[in-house]
């Protein structure tokens, strides 16, 4: 039996749900909603695309958030990090307001310049994704040539065994 819940309801769980930390996944979110994960996505989708019609506004706040923190460059975050740097915690926030971000994508961001590796964490996964495939593609390509190797072999030691037997043969009638 499926569960109604209300318009406020569904818009306060996707506020919740962009509003998390960056310790917090979407899972724990429905959890404690009490919701399903597909559930909440599904909300979080008709928020951004704007399919239902409510006066609040928070659809209108998520449509124009086009621009995620991953998406924005090094030379942008630097810009942002230097800017809100010199500020005292609540103009910072208002600031990251304003620019759409949450103040511990600032904080993410500062570890990530500290820490340069972690940025090109995304790239070194991809990479070893792709090596871990063609690994993978080898392996199966050296068996397949073991195993033609392996009955190769067996067929010219059967073929010498038939030729020797047939030569005592030939040589026994005679």
């Amino acid at each position: 039996m499926s569960t109604r819940f209300s318009q406020s309801f569904k818009l306060q769980a996707v506020e919740k749900a962009v509003r998390r930390g960056p310790e917090t996944n979407m899972l724990a979110v429905a959890k404690s909603l009490g919701v399903g994960y597909s559930t909440l996505q599904k909300w979080m989708a008709e928020a951004r695309t704007g399919t239902e019609k409510t006066t609040t506004g928070f659809e209108c706040m998520l449509n124009q958030a086009e621009k995620r923190p991953e998406d924005w460059s090094l030379e942008e975050r630097l810009a942002v990090l230097i800017k809100c740097g010199t500020m005292d915690a609540e103009t910072a926030n208002q600031e990251c307001r304003q620019q759409g971000i949450y103040p511990h994508h600032l904080n993410q961001w500062r570890q990530d310049f500290i820490k340069p590796v972690a940025a090109n964490h995304k790239a070194e996964v991809a990479d070893l994704k792709k090596l871990k495939q063609e690994n993978n593609v080898l392996k199966k390509d050296l068996n397949r040539k073991n195993k033609a190797l392996a009955e190769a072999a067996a067929l010219i030691v059967l073929q010498k065994k038939v030729s020797a037997l047939w030569s005592n043969d030939e040589a026994d009638s005679q």
